[in-house]
Formats: C-alpha cells, sequence, structure tokens
C-alpha cells in the first residue's frame, strides 16, 4: 500500500470512520443488507474469481472479502452484533478493518460479478463491495493515482486531460489518414457537426496511443454513409472512472457531459465506442445517476456494425482476416451491460476463423485490468498474476489475434501478451471489420 494512502490511514479520525460508516449504511439497499446475513461460507464463489483462481489463498475468495464487510455492519448496525459479536462475527470499523476493505474491495477485485455467478443464494457481491468503496471514498481512501483519474475528467471533460487543441488537431490529423486510406478526399471526420444522427464518443487513448483505433471507427462509419459527428469539447470521452471509486455524484457530473453535448449538437443517437464500462456507465448506470430517462437511445458501436451488416450498409471480405481471432469479452460490456451477439455476429462475417475462448460470453473471466486497476499502480503485480487465467485461455485458442472490443481490456491484454509471451495481435472489433470492408475506390464512384 502507498505511503500516502497508509498516511490517511493513520490519520483517521472518530468522525472520518463515522462518516464512511453513514455512507456505507445509506448506500445500501434493504435487498443488499439482507445479504450481508446471507452468506454460508460455501466457498464456491471461489472457483468463479480469477484471483484466487491464479493464486488460490484465503483473501482472494470473495466471501472473505465479503466477510471483512458483513462483519462491519453486523457490529454497527445490528442488535446481535451489539450485544454479542463474537457469536455473529462482528467487528468495529476501526483503522485494521479499514485497512482490510482496501486490500479487498480496491487491491482483490475488478467488481467483474463472476463470483455472483457461482453464489448459490444469488448474493450481489459486487453491489457490496462497491458501497464499501463508496465509503472508503467518503473517508479519503481511494488509491489517489485512481482518483486522479476521476479529477481529470471533472476538470478537463476527458479522463486524460487532452486540451481541446490536441484533440481537434488529433481528428484532423486522423481525417487526412482516413483520406488517404479510402482515397476519398472528401471523407471526413466530422466535428461538432449540428443536427447529426449519430454522437461518436471514444477512449482518449485513443487520441493518445491507439489513433488506428478512431480511423478504423471512421472508415467504417464512412463506408455505411452514417451521418455522424465528435464532440469537440466535453462530450467526448466515453469512460466514467468513478464507476470505479462509486462516487455517485462525480459519475453523474462526468455522464453529464455525454448528456450535454447530444443537448447541444442535437443528435439523435449516443454512440458508444469499444468500452466495457463506458457502455455500462451511460447505457445504464447513467440515467441512475442522473435521475432522468434519456431522450435517446444510447447503442454500442458494436451494435451499430452489426446492423450496418445485416442491412447491406456495409460489406466485408472475411479472407482480408486470415489468421484464428479469437473474442475477449469484456466484463462490463458483457456480464454487466447485456451486449454479446452483436461483436460474435459481426467477427463471423469479417474474419476467416473464429475460436472462441472457454469459458465465453457471459461465463467469460475477467482480463484483470477492470474495476480501475489498470489506475492503480500499487496492484499491478498483483493484476497481472491474476491476469494469468485469461493469459491461458487465449493461449489454449491457438488465436494469433484477439479482438478486444474495450481499450482497459486491450491495455491489460497488451501487458499480459508480454508477461506471459502469447504472442498475438490485439485488435479492436472495428479495425477488424475496417480491414475487411469491401468499398469502391473511388475513380469507381468518380461521375
Amino acid at each position: 500500500m502507498s505511503t500516502e494512502l497508509e498516511q490517511k490511514l493513520d490519520t483517521l479520525t472518530d468522525a472520518d470512520y463515522a462518516r464512511g460508516l453513514e455512507v456505507f449504511r445509506g448506500g445500501l439497499k434493504e435487498a443488499e443488507a439482507s445479504y450481508l446475513n446471507a452468506c454460508v461460507r460455501c466457498g464456491l464463489c471461489a472457483g468463479g474469481c480469477h484471483y484466487h483462481r491464479t493464486e488460490p489463498e484465503l483473501e482472494n475468495v470473495p466471501g472473505r472479502k465479503l466477510d471483512h464487510i458483513a462483519s462491519v455492519f453486523k457490529a454497527h448496525f445490528t442488535t446481535m452484533g451489539r450485544l454479542a459479536p463474537g457469536l455473529v462475527g462482528a467487528k468495529r470499523f476501526d483503522r485494521d478493518m479499514a485497512r482490510a476493505w482496501v486490500d479487498a474491495v480496491f487491491g482483490r477485485c475488478t467488481l467483474c460479478g463472476r463470483c455472483s455467478m457461482n453464489c448459490t443464494i444469488g448474493i450481489p457481491l459486487p453491489a457490496l463491495f462497491r458501497a464499501a468503496r463508496r465509503a472508503l471514498g467518503a473517508m479519503g481512501l481511494v488509491p489517489e493515482d485512481l482518483q486522479a483519474t476521476v479529477e481529470n475528467s471533472l476538470q478537463h471533460g476527458n479522463n486524460m486531460a487532452i486540451e481541446r487543441e490536441e484533440w481537434v488537431e488529433t481528428v484532423e490529423w486522423m481525417e487526412e489518414e482516413l483520406q488517404a486510406d479510402t482515397g476519398d478526399p472528401e471523407a471526413r471526420i466530422p466535428l461538432d457537426k449540428q443536427g447529426a444522427r449519430c454522437l461518436f464518443t471514444v477512449n482518449p487513448r485513443e487520441a493518445k496511443f491507439f489513433p488506428l483505433s478512431l480511423q478504423a471507427s471512421a472508415k467504417v462509419f464512412w463506408a455505411a454513409g452514417e451521418d455522424w459527428t465528435l464532440a469537440s469539447d466535453g462530450g467526448w470521452d466515453l469512460t466514467n472512472y468513478a464507476l470505479f471509486t462509486c462516487e455517485d455524484d462525480q459519475a453523474a457530473a462526468i455522464v453529464k457531459n455525454l448528456t450535454d453535448a447530444m443537448t447541444r449538437l442535437g443528435c439523435q443517437v449516443l454512440v458508444i465506442g469499444e468500452c466495457g464500462h463506458g457502455y455500462q456507465s451511460a447505457r445504464w448506470m447513467g440515467p441512475e445517476w442522473l435521475k432522468q430517462r434519456f431522450p435517446f437511445p444510447v447503442v454500442s458501436i458494436l451494435e451499430l456494425m452489426d446492423g450496418y451488416l445485416n442491412e447491406g450498409r456495409i460489406h466485408v471480405d472475411s479472407a482480408r482476416n486470415q489468421e484464428p481471432v479469437t473474442l475477449h469479452d469484456p466484463c462490463n460490456l458483457v456480464r454487466h451491460g447485456g451486449i454479446s451477439e452483436p461483436q460474435r455476429r459481426v467477427l463471423r462475417r469479417a474474419v476467416a476463423n473464429l475460436v472462441e475462448m472457454a469459458p465465453h460470453g457471459v461465463e467469460n473471466y475477467c482480463c484483470g485490468g477492470g474495476g480501475g486497476q489498470l489506475a492503480m499502480s500499487r496492484y499491478r503485480n498483483r493484476r497481472l498474476a491474476a491476469g494469468k487465467k485469461k493469459a491461458d485461455q487465449i493461449r489454449a485458442t491457438g488465436a494469433k489475434v484477439v479482438a478486444a472490443p474495450c481499450h482497459n481490456c486491450i491495455d491489460q491484454l497488451s501487458e499480459l501478451n508480454k508477461e506471459y509471451q502469447l504472442k498475438v495481435q490485439i485488435k479492436t472489433v472495428a479495425e477488424l471489420v475496417a480491414a475487411a470492408l469491401i468499398v469502391p475506390t473511388h475513380s469507381e464512384v468518380l461521375p
């Protein structure tokens, strides 16, 4: 644990503990509170956790992580916990317990939700771990590098603090690349187009490190004849790391950047690029955070590409992607977000050989990069160790390319690629579709 976090733990006051407990209890729905007394300690959740599958120690058992939280709930919010704490396993919320919470819910959990699928009584463990994260946030105990990512979004409108001028220059440069790639001098990556049908949002890492991913999405839109735009100032970053700090007011402020851009530009459809937590934040959590129903649909670019192929708006030649491809299922997109089949339908048409991992879909194993793990440097070694389960899955497929519709996952998979010598390429689904596109040459469409 970092020195800064340890210093915060060492200087906690009674008021800090009281505030944390108040936020913890206030964030628990009655059904969730009842689950804190429901665990039967069967241990079946351990088999679903990638942390425990790679390092089978007690602290990696999801039920053990839950026990740290439940013991505090019993001590402070139940009669038996106050009268006979030893009998029900109740423990006061003190410095050691706060330290245990930080380690359990930030250091050993990606909130992937696979543990709940193995739970015999269906305890929603991620919801309870989120309540603990929210309480730690109220006490100032969110790991500082994760909180800094949230602060960037709040202050700069994107999580990498990219200035508007840099973003606009990147888009203009990628537009030139798109024109060269398509041979069409009229090909555009539009900015601030009033009344465009689709507002497309991206991960800032595309602007910084993966511009070819943005170009690939733009090429698909160009081939489909889509009416779309990007926002130049606020509302182009789909990420929301407050989903991971679990501070809902901050999460609401970040998602409001997207809704404000939709209103400002008069767009009809909010399109989320290839990002698991970005999709969950905008599609499912956003309306809850803002306490309003969005007056527009929120869709994944995966759904759009699936529709383009079904409607004949784009055509692909799978022979252009000859190497065997496997598909990684981002937890927030698939298990939490409900988007499992569109990407599969797209890839079955865009690549010559799709090889599924075992298991896959909602049963997938987390790659280890979710839950804000990539933004918490203190847990890097543990993150890479937990990722071995995903590395083993990839190696077993024999694939040469891993399609990963999420840039957080791409970052983690890229590190796993090096750590475990997988010797694969990591690509977005849009990159594979763009490579397979059958489009007329510019000379063929000239009058």
